[in-house]
């Protein structure tokens, strides 16, 4: 192991409907497995079943553009909910190798109108959910 192979966030990017959003300063998707208690009769253990998963995960990003209010805003006003498409990556050159993961059926789960806050630079979170991924590149 050598400090040099240590993936470095700083190549990350993020690719949104198919446009790179360079101003993307922290993404994450999970998966969380969902599990139901089970219990057995003449047994103290609770036992768990899979019952399906839920993906779900947040990017913060520079406030540089409006992106998000233009997607959402009118929509969602409308009745009407976007769902999107999301690939992340990410890929220093010191490292092993890349990650590259797509998110399908992205939903934004909520959405600011306005932020701001004296001498302090902007930024926004934006909390998502997904319901299909697929990994496209790991690392060996």
């Amino acid at each position: 192991m050598k400090s040099k192979n240590v993936i470095n966030g700083t190549y990350g990017r993020v690719w949104v409907g198919g446009e790179l959003w360079a101003e993307v300063d922290s993404f994450e998707a999970k998966v969380t497995v969902n599990y139901e208690d089970v219990n057995f009769a003449n047994s103290g253990a609770t036992y768990k079943k899979e019952i399906g998963w839920t993906g779900d995960g947040t990017m913060t990003i520079k406030k540089i553009y409006s992106r998000v209010q233009r997607t959402m805003a009118n929509s969602v006003r409308n009745g009407i909910y976007p769902r999107l498409e999301i690939v992340g990556k990410v890929a220093d050159p010191g490292s092993f190798g890349a990650e590259r993961v797509a998110l399908h059926d992205v939903t934004i789960n909520e959405f600011m109108l306005l932020k701001f806050e004296q001498k302090t630079l902007g930024s926004e979170e934006i909390p998502f959910a997904f319901s299909d991924y697929e990994m496209i590149d790991t690392i060996a």
